[in-house]
């Protein structure tokens, strides 16, 4: 089978993005003719993948960096906002259980307590703090916190081994946690999209340039890497939802928006486990501060994974670089990615993050043993034996212009949309997948307002009942939602 030439919504990439703004569209409108191009020869297989993400439902219970102390004060506005994002990919996944569109949630989610956990009096009391602050908003209630040693033990037995009794340490525990597999998850849905006669979904197929038609939409370029073919294909639609090199694409569009973007490619590795003494001592994700001059996406954390069924731990991640957009990329993607509209703000981001320089190359030059080294400020006793080093995916991280350094290196995620609505794409990393079903609402609200405001609205409340609403201003609403999410999702705390 060969693609049509011509359909309503076409969408660049197979992972989690794409497919959760594919089926969003089916639900909506079955009626949309949609096409999904995968550039590998399976789905998922990129940064959605469960070994190249940690797999963390992001929810601001664990990762220190969503909650910052100014002026002696801890500001949660953005831990909040990111624990609404993630209640909202967790009431579509329930609508999609309801709906027999998806089955057996324990494959894709399951229960893993958020823990952050930090060493020295300066951040127990930086931590102490924050729980306090988090104990203000509805989202937070339940978590614990502690500095007792024999707590902390009945938590995590297997990084309190051999700690000394005087050590300060505190955490804090959050029940409700989830580890995610992304990469299954995004797998069901374009498999269940596959099965309906709208939509089409075409692996080993690579969009290599988008233009403007002329009649108010777009055609692309597209390469069948299997058999050698070449296609025009049109659409009045497009998603670029192709991991890093969604900003190279975004930029053959020639649209206005894309000007001064930068892209800055960053790896990643990860000390894995999968000895059953240990992974049985080890249930929860626990992250911790880090280290100065380390990006948001480098903070330590010793996370639980589910993967199949099998449980393993994962430590890191350790920073790495290449000049690769994709981890099936090309070394050339990012001097090719340089160009006139761009090149001041990659000059000026470099310039002003001379930390991170020196830190990506301090990373990549660790030896096992070095690393092994960091593993035990978690793991006091681990085994150089009983750990493997893996190699995870590429992220390539914004570069926007600014007007007054040049350029500006964010850590977010970040949707792209042009004036007329017909072309969007996505950007960024972290907090990545975890906000797959806010990020397309809002592609939804910038490219098809007009419908999720008449025709839509209603499927769009029965999808994400929240929806309008800013949870944290209905505690009664946060419960409602949160205990169907457990029934439909299956998850135990």
């Amino acid at each position: 089978m060969t693609p049509k030439p011509k359909y309503d919504v076409a969408l660049i990439g197979g992972g989690i993005m794409s497919a959760t703004l594919a089926t969003m569209l089916h639900e909506f409108d079955p009626n949309l003719e949609i096409v999904i191009f995968e550039r590998l020869g399976e789905v998922a297989k990129e940064s959605s993948s469960a070994w190249n993400n940690a797999g963390t439902g992001h929810s601001a219970f664990c990762e220190l960096n969503y909650t910052p102390e100014k002026d002696g004060k801890i500001d949660i506005k953005k831990a909040e906002y990111i624990a609404e994002q993630f209640e909202v990919s967790k009431q579509f996944w329930s609508y999609l259980i309801n709906k027999n569109i998806i089955h057996s949630p324990k494959e894709f989610i399951n229960s893993c307590p958020h823990m952050s956990f930090v060493f020295g009096e300066k951040d127990v009391e930086f931590l102490k703090k924050r729980h306090q602050a988090l104990q203000q908003s509805p989202l937070f209630q339940g978590m614990e916190y502690s500095d007792d040693h024999g707590k902390l033990n009945e938590w995590i037995p297997l990084m309190m081994q051999k700690r000394m009794a005087t050590d300060k340490l505190a955490a804090t525990k959050m029940d409700m946690g989830t580890d995610v597999d992304f990469g299954m998850l995004a797998t069901k849905l374009i498999q269940h999209l596959d099965s309906t006669e709208s939509v089409e979904v075409f692996t080993y197929h690579e969009v290599k340039d988008i233009n403007a038609d002329g009649h108010g939409g777009w055609e692309m370029k597209v390469n069948d890497r299997k058999n050698l073919h070449k296609q025009t294909i049109h659409a009045d639609f497009v998603f670029i939802g192709a991991g890093g090199y969604a900003l190279p694409l975004l930029e053959s569009s020639g649209i206005e928006e894309s000007r001064g973007y930068g892209g800055f490619p960053v790896s990643g590795q990860w000390l894995v486990t999968t000895n059953p003494e240990l992974v049985e001592k080890h249930h929860a994700k626990v992250y911790t501060q880090a280290t100065v001059g380390a990006p948001p996406m480098s903070v330590p954390h010793l996370d639980l994974r589910i993967i199949d069924g099998k449980k393993a731990l994962l430590f890191g991640p350790f920073a790495g670089f290449s000049t690769k957009f994709l981890k099936e990329g090309s070394y050339l993607d990012l001097p090719e990615s340089i160009n006139f509209k761009n090149i001041r703000s990659l000059f000026g981001a470099w310039w002003h993050n001379m930390p991170l320089t020196r830190y990506l190359i301090q990373q990549v030059t660790m030896s096992k043993s070095q690393r092994m080294s960091h593993l035990r400020d978690f793991v006091t006793d681990a085994k150089e034996d009983d750990w493997e080093l893996k190699h995870a995916g590429q992220r390539v991280q914004i570069i926007k212009r600014d007007r007054f350094e040049g350029g500006r290196l964010e850590f977010g995620t970040e949707v792209v949309v042009n004036k007329d609505g017909n072309i969007a794409s996505l950007l960024g990393a972290s907090p990545g997948a975890s906000t797959s079903a806010f990020a397309m609402i809002m592609v939804l609200e910038k490219c098809f307002g007009d419908k999720l405001k008449t025709e839509w609205h209603e499927k769009l409340l029965e999808m994400i009942p929240s929806y309008g609403k800013k949870l944290a201003e209905h505690p009664e609403l946060i419960n409602t939602i949160r205990t169907y999410s457990k029934e439909k999702l299956e998850l135990q705390y």
